[in-house]
């Protein structure tokens, strides 16, 4: 078996060069390829000793160097802005664009709240029409849903309201012939208006007076009389009072809101379906360009791709402990290459996270927040000038 070519101490990168080939026709990569190469190999002891990689493990090593800052990059964007991301299109690369902050995920989370309030969301009401029936205080809703609701065997309603109430009370607030025991037929005689018809003179009172009768009508309507209300358990409907042929007269329907179970538990938005991001994993981030990565990042990559190759080095040379020479032999240090790669690189990736915390929105506008008090703090002790008129 001929002997494998080690590194010679120069290179010439070419396209195809590297594993994957993602930054092989980036004018900067190309440039810089070779550059790093000689550069490790120093790092690593040579010319002094040999170095048992070649060209090709110094490119890929960069390449991977530069995919890891982007991907730690993107990985901190991600987490930064995810809730903001989510159910955007996936058809836009997002590497050279601002995320704004949005309200989008919030809001979709408060629609399912507003749902069961009844004050909007996004699952259908519907209205449905239950026909009383005289001296029938009970109704099975389940029964009237499958006759009725038009939904499947497995499926099932939840009623959200039922329109069994007494008349308001705004109805009967005001009845100018009546009087409505208001006093305000008296109060009319004491001031000279009793001659007139009462259906066309009002008096004005206070806003409030209004509210209080209201509430008094509503009152009197609970206490002394048998309201109108109802008991709705596992759709089992129970009206008080008792319907009566009275009570129907020709409105004998009683009208429900409903949704229907399977639409209220749906987990997919079908509306919404397409090239959407759904997980981190399709939020469209792609390798970074090497050319718009800044002097600390290069800086980065580098000691990264140093460490990578001190590694791969350490493999190589942990295949043979030592190595036989005329009258003696050598031992490798397989060992302490493999042990300064590993610290390298976590240091590297912690350090490069830490950075990443530091800029995140909370971290700056904490900073923002305290350098605001700082600089009121440093005006307190500064004199005012006192103006003479």
């Amino acid at each position: 078996m001929s002997n494998i070519a080690i590194w010679s101490g120069s290179s010439v990168f070419t396209t195809g060069s590297t594993p994957f080939g993602f930054y092989d026709n980036d004018t900067a990569f190309r440039t810089e390829a070779d550059q790093v190469a000689k550069w490790c190999a120093q790092r690593l002891g040579y010319p002094l000793i040999n170095v048992e990689l070649q060209s090709g493990s110094f490119y890929t090593a960069f390449e991977e160097a530069v995919t890891t800052y982007g991907n730690e990059i993107f990985q901190y964007k991600v987490r930064e802005n995810y809730l903001s991301m989510e159910g955007n299109s996936t058809t836009t690369n997002f590497n050279d664009f601002v995320v704004t902050p949005n309200l989008g995920s919030i809001i979709r989370l408060s629609q399912t709240y507003g749902t069961e309030a009844g004050a909007g969301g996004k699952v259908k009401y519907y209205t449905g029409s239950l026909t009383l029936q005289e001296g029938v205080q009970d109704y099975d809703m389940n029964a009237w849903a499958i006759a009725s609701a038009s939904i499947s065997a497995s499926d099932s309603i939840e009623i959200k309201r039922v329109f069994f109430e007494a008349p308001p009370a705004i109805v009967r607030f005001f009845d100018p012939y009546a009087g409505t025991g208001t006093g305000i037929q008296s109060l009319l005689e004491t001031f000279g208006f009793g001659q007139m018809s009462p259906g066309i003179n009002f008096l004005l009172m206070p806003i409030f007076f209004d509210v209080m009768k209201i509430q008094a009508i509503e009152f009197n309507d609970q206490i002394r009389k048998s309201a109108f209300s109802f008991d709705l358990v596992g759709n089992q409907l129970r009206l008080f009072p008792i319907p009566t042929n009275i009570q129907l007269g020709l409105n004998d329907k009683l009208r429900i809101h409903y949704v229907k179970v399977s639409e209220r538990d749906r987990v997919i938005n079908t509306a919404n379906s397409g090239s959407l991001i759904t997980n981190a994993s399709n939020v469209p981030y792609v390798n970074p360009t090497y050319t718009n990565i800044n002097s600390i990042g290069k800086t980065w990559i580098r000691q990264y791709a140093l460490a990578l190759s001190k590694e791969m080095l350490a493999y190589i040379r942990g295949k043979y402990g030592t190595v036989p020479v005329p009258g003696a032999e050598v031992t490798l240090n397989q060992a302490d290459l493999l042990q300064d790669a590993r610290a390298e690189k976590e240091a590297l990736l912690t350090q490069l996270r830490a950075t990443l915390e530091e800029v995140s929105r909370k971290a700056q506008l904490e900073k923002a927040a305290a350098e605001s008090e700082f600089i009121q703090k440093t005006l307190v002790n500064a004199p005012l000038v006192i103006y003479i008129m």
